[in-house]
């Protein structure tokens, strides 16, 4: 995978704060509008919650253990798909390789449901960049504590505003009420062309 080929050739020259994931993938979406517009189209946000927001992640930088596995709330990260059997990953919270192919990130990342109990079971939101850019805004008030102190430090640069608060309502992420949301299943149909999912995962 050559430099030529990817958005972001070096991690360290994108904008990150740690636990502001869905700022992170915003900043992302920004920097492809600035320097690559025309792959703007072929880029997304990808929200990953449940109902319970409890959502295992392997392979985090947080995590623990040999497996480095966390339970978040939510996690995002950036997808970009530029052909229909290419698609790359950019999670800058990851120990995977910065890009990850799509199918590597999401066996590692996600593993099977089939040893998760249901309540820990993933549910996947896809925006387009374009609509993430222009509907997403966050006061970072999930990000303080009840007298107002911060759990982790915010971005140095001012809160995202706009005219909409996609940000309010991902965190309650459910099957019923939201459009283009995923099962891993769907998924991996949708944005890896293979039988994957009939041999190895169950829908949810």
């Amino acid at each position: 995978m050559s430099n030529l080929d990817i958005l972001f050739p070096k991690i360290a020259d994108c904008s990150y704060s740690s636990c502001y994931c869905e700022e992170n993938v915003w900043k992302l979406c920004e920097q492809v509008e600035k320097t690559r517009p025309e792959e703007l189209p072929k880029c997304f946000a990808v929200f990953v919650s449940n109902e319970g927001r409890t959502v295992p992640l392997w392979r985090q930088k947080a995590g623990r253990g040999d497996d480095q596995v966390v339970i978040w709330d939510y996690h995002v990260f950036f997808m970009h798909n530029p052909s229909p059997n290419r698609c790359l990953v950019f999670d800058l919270d990851t120990t995977l390789p910065f890009p990850t192919y799509f199918h590597k990130y999401v066996t590692e990342t996600f593993r099977s449901d089939l040893a998760l109990k249901q309540e820990h079971h993933r549910f996947f939101r896809v925006i387009p960049a374009e609509t993430y850019l222009k509907d997403f805004a966050s006061d970072r008030r999930h990000m303080r504590r009840p007298d107002g102190s911060w759990i982790k430090p915010p971005p140095s640069y001012s809160p995202i505003q706009t005219l909409s608060m996609i940000h309010s309502i991902v965190l309650t992420i459910t099957k019923s009420y939201f459009r283009n949301i995923f099962s891993k299943c769907t998924l991996l149909r949708r944005f890896y062309l293979h039988d994957y999912c009939k041999r190895s995962w169950r829908s949810i």
